[in-house]
C-alpha cells in the first residue's frame, strides 16, 4: 500500500477541446512521468521532470488535430518493486500510454520488460543502463540523454587524452555506477591505461571520508565519481575539504548536472569535469527553453538539468508521432519517431537508430572558477565535443536482438 501512496496525480497539463482521434486509446494520450521526487535524484528529475513534460504537451498543442494529452507523475522510490507496481497499474488500470524519465537503472530495466510488448511506449530518458539498447532492447523503448556506455566512454576518453592514465573508481553499488565503472574500465583497458582500485557506496551514502581515503591513498590521478545526485554533491564537498582539488589527483564525475553543482557551489565544483548532452547556456534555442523552465510553477528560477531537458524533447517528438500517425499504440508511434532524423533544439543534429538509440553530440565541460561566472547558472566551460557517431556505442556491438 505504501507504494501506491507515493503516486500523484496531476491535472491534464493540456486538453484541447474537440473530437477526439478513434485511434487514439481512451480519447486521451497519457503520459507518465516516472521518476525520484523525494530522494537523490529529485533536483535533477523530481517535479522539474513534471514541468518539462507538460510544456511539451503544451508545445504540442493538439497537433493540429485536437487530441488531448494528458501528464500524470508518480515517485518510484529508486526502489525497482516500487517502480513496477506503478508501470502496471499505469498499463491495466490507469491507461497510460507512455512512461517518460526513469532515473535508476534498476527501476528503468524493469518498465523496459512490463511495456515490452503492449501498447505502451517507454520513453527513457533518464535510464543509463546501455543494456537497453543492447540485449534488453525492446521494439517500445526510446533512449533519450546519455548512457553507461557514453558516459563512461567518452568522459575516460576526454581524461585520457589529458594524461589521465591511473584511475579509481567510488561507485554507487547498483546498476547505474557499475554499468559506468565497466565501461569506463574497458576503455581505460584497451587505451594503455591502469585502473588501481575501485570502492563501493550504497545509494544516498553522505560519508565518504573513508572511501575517499582510499582512494587518494592509491596515487591514482584520476579518482572516477561513478554515481550521480546528492551522492555526487556529496563526495565532491568532502573531496574539497580534504584539499584533493589541489594536489595531483583530478576528480571527474561521471554524471553530473547544472542543480547538482549549483546545490554544491562553485567553490567546491570548481575545477571539475564532466560530460554532458544538454547545457541550457549552449544556444538562443536552449536558453529560450530554459528561460520558460525556469518561470514554470516551483522552479523559481532554477535551470533545467539534461534530464529534465531530456523528458521535453522525447515527449514532443514522441506526441508528434502520435500526430502523424493518429495512433498512441506503441507498435505504431515508435517507429515512426524512429523515422526522425534532423535538428532538436535542445539536443542539436539527433538521429533516432533501430535499436532505439538516440545519437546526439555529448560535450566535454569544465566547471568554472567562481571569479569565470558572470550571471546565474553560468557554471560550465566548454572544452570539447564528441560527435553523435563517436559518443555512442555502435549499433552492430550491442548485441540488440531486434537487430540482424
Amino acid at each position: 500500500m505504501n507504494a501506491f501512496k507515493t503516486v500523484l496525480a496531476a491535472a491534464a497539463s493540456v486538453v484541447i477541446a474537440g473530437s477526439a482521434q478513434a485511434e487514439i486509446s481512451d480519447d486521451v494520450v497519457r503520459i507518465g512521468v516516472l521518476n525520484d521526487i523525494s530522494g537523490v535524484f529529485q533536483d535533477t528529475n523530481g517535479m522539474g521532470s513534471v514541468e518539462a513534460a507538460r510544456m511539451a504537451a503544451e508545445d504540442f498543442n493538439g497537433g493540429g488535430k485536437n487530441i488531448k494529452v494528458e501528464i500524470v507523475y508518480a515517485d518510484h522510490q529508486n526502489k525497482a518493486d516500487v517502480g513496477s507496481g506503478i508501470a502496471r497499474k499505469w498499463l491495466e488500470v490507469d491507461k497510460v500510454d507512455a512512461i517518460v524519465d526513469v532515473p535508476n537503472s534498476s527501476v528503468g530495466l524493469s518498465v523496459n520488460n512490463i511495456a515490452r510488448n503492449t501498447k505502451m511506449t517507454f520513453l527513457a530518458s533518464s535510464t543509463a543502463s546501455s543494456d537497453l539498447t543492447g540485449k534488453d532492447c525492446s521494439p517500445n523503448t526510446i533512449q533519450w540523454v546519455n548512457d553507461a556506455w557514453a558516459t563512461g566512454n567518452t568522459t575516460a576518453a576526454a581524461m585520457m587524452q589529458r594524461g589521465g592514465s591511473d584511475w579509481y573508481f567510488l561507485t554507487v553499488n547498483y546498476a547505474l555506477g557499475q554499468g559506468i565503472e565497466a565501461e569506463a574500465t574497458n576503455y581505460i583497458n584497451k587505451n594503455g591505461g591502469k585502473v588501481l582500485g575501485s570502492s563501493k557506496h550504497p545509494l544516498g551514502t553522505s560519508d565518504f571520508a573513508s572511501l575517499l581515503l582510499q582512494a587518494q591513498n592509491s596515487k591514482a590521478k584520476v579518482i572516477g565519481l561513478a554515481n550521480a545526485g546528492a551522492d555526487t554533491i556529496n563526495a565532491v564537498k568532502q573531496a574539497g575539504e580534504f584539499g584533493m582539488q589541489d594536489g595531483d589527483q583530478k576528480l571527474v564525475a561521471f554524471l553530473i548536472f547544472i542543480n547538482d553543482v549549483h546545490g554544491m557551489g562553485l567553490k567546491a565544483a570548481q575545477g571539475l569535469l564532466l560530460t554532458e548532452s544538454f547545457y541550457w547556456d549552449m544556444d538562443d534555442d536552449t536558453r529560450a527553453f530554459a528561460k520558460r523552465f525556469a518561470q514554470r510553477p516551483g522552479m523559481n528560477g532554477k535551470m533545467p538539468s539534461g534530464n529534465q531537458a531530456g523528458v521535453y524533447a522525447p515527449t514532443l517528438a514522441y506526441l508528434n508521432a502520435v500526430a502523424a500517425k493518429g495512433s498512441d499504440d506503441a507498435k505504431d508511434a515508435v517507429p515512426q519517431m524512429k523515422t526522425f532524423k534532423g535538428k532538436d533544439k535542445l539536443f542539436g543534429e539527433v538521429a533516432i537508430r533501430a535499436d532505439g538509440r538516440v545519437i546526439h553530440p555529448v560535450y566535454l565541460f569544465e566547471i568554472k572558477k567562481p571569479s569565470e561566472s558572470k550571471y546565474p547558472y553560468d557554471y560550465y566551460k566548454l572544452l570539447s565535443t564528441i560527435p553523435a557517431e563517436k559518443a555512442f556505442r555502435p549499433i552492430a556491438d550491442g548485441g540488440c536482438p531486434m537487430i540482424k
